[in-house]
């Protein structure tokens, strides 16, 4: 049986891993011309930990991870206004919590690809996909290369992210499916040691109104910036021709001067993306399937999008694994989605829910935020709290 992945993310990859060592002959496509570099600091807890120890990919990631001692939320001095302790979040999530950046977690999802037979797998880097053909038959894709090409094969599974070319093709225009959170978020790294040594071992917050950034110290002497703001701004019609860089500068300068010298530092095309979800009434068209953020994403106020994407992409493969004929794929397909969707249902609602909260909109609201924050070590108020970042995942 042959498998065409579009998209060699976190679950595209996981995804050709599973497949492959299941006998699948696997082809891979990304857009990019090599691993993305971009990406902000995950949490990563959920199911995604049981299935990543499950399939052999926990101990890469463990690897992986950073020490993180606490949350602290600063002002524009600098002086710490509330803190969450990390092992008591950790606690909320079940016991097993990694702080990862993102582009880790794809490195060790592709170096994990070592683990199967040589030849059942192939990734091609700078293959865009131009049209896909999909039936109850098989799929057939065309890409765009160079080298142009046309790939048939038994399955086609769209990993290729939020904005999916793959749902694109077969399912119909992203504006059916996008629910934005009235958000967006930037990430960059940037070399700047001073505040490394500054900040290590904690993630910093701004306590701010409307848009919050943060940093976290690396191995290195580099720092992991993180910036979210209100998308309503961009409807100012102040945005014009300014590149990402000249946004974020007019977005957050001001916050105090460790954000401006991130600021400063800032490369000119950053991570810059809306922050929402894709919701979709059916992930399957004929033999296509699509996986990951390519149908339900969380957006960052979940998660746990690494979580899900190596929990759904192990699935989908477990699933697939027996299959030995065309006939089996669509039952297969339709059970993976029956079982997975309320899965990633509630950890969508937990997004929605944290949306109300994330970037306060007033001065009350802020203060709520220290409150519940500071009241995280009562009785009763760690279990709510614990509810409302992790939702059902919570045993």
């Amino acid at each position: 049986m042959k498998a065409v992945i579009a998209g060699a993310g976190i679950a595209g990859l996981v995804a050709a891993r599973q497949l492959g060592l299941a006998g699948w002959d696997v082809e891979l496509l990304e857009k990019s011309v090599g691993p993305r570099p971009e990406g902000y600091m995950m949490d990563f807890f959920g199911p995604g930990v049981a299935a990543a120890e499950r399939i052999g990919l926990y101990s890469r990631l463990a690897a992986a991870a950073y020490r993180v001692g606490s949350v602290d939320y600063v002002d524009a001095a600098g002086r710490t206004t509330s803190r969450l302790d990390y092992d008591q979040f950790a606690r909320f999530a079940g016991g097993k919590l990694l702080s990862l950046l993102r582009p880790d977690i794809e490195q060790a999802a592709l170096a994990a690809l070592d683990d199967v037979p040589s030849g059942w797998v192939k990734i091609r880097y700078g293959a865009a996909v131009s049209s896909v053909r999909s039936t109850d038959d098989g799929a057939c894709v065309s890409v765009a290369g160079p080298p142009e090409a046309t790939v048939e094969a038994d399955l086609l599974i769209g990993a290729d992210g939020i904005h999916s070319d793959v749902r694109a093709q077969v399912f119909g225009p992203e504006s059916e499916y996008l629910r934005p959170l009235a958000m967006r978020a930037a990430a960059f790294i940037v070399t700047e040691p001073a505040l490394n040594a500054l900040f290590r071992n904690r993630f910093i917050l701004t306590d701010t109104i409307d848009r919050m950034a943060g940093l976290y110290s690396l191995r290195s002497n580099e720092v992991a910036a993180f910036l979210v703001y209100r998308a309503a701004s961009e409807a100012s019609g102040r945005r014009g021709n300014q590149s990402p860089r000249e946004r974020l500068r007019r977005e957050f300068t001001g916050l105090g001067p460790t954000t401006d010298r991130l600021l400063a530092l800032c490369p000119e095309y950053p991570y810059d993306d809306v922050v929402a979800q894709i919701v979709m009434p059916g992930w399957q068209k004929g033999r296509t399937v699509l996986l990951g953020d390519a149908c339900g994403a969380v957006s960052l106020l979940a998660g746990q999008g690494g979580s899900l994407a190596i929990a759904g992409a192990a699935l989908l493969a477990d699933i697939l694994a027996p299959v030995t004929s065309g006939e089996e794929i669509i039952p297969a397909l339709a059970e993976f989605e029956r079982r997975w969707r309320p899965v990633v249902e509630e950890a969508q609602a937990a997004g929605r829910r944290a949306a109300s909260t994330f970037l306060p909109a007033n001065r009350a609201q802020r203060l709520l935020r220290r409150w519940i924050i500071r009241a995280t070590h009562l009785p009763g108020i760690e279990r709510l709290v614990a509810r409302r970042i992790v939702g059902r995942t919570l045993r």
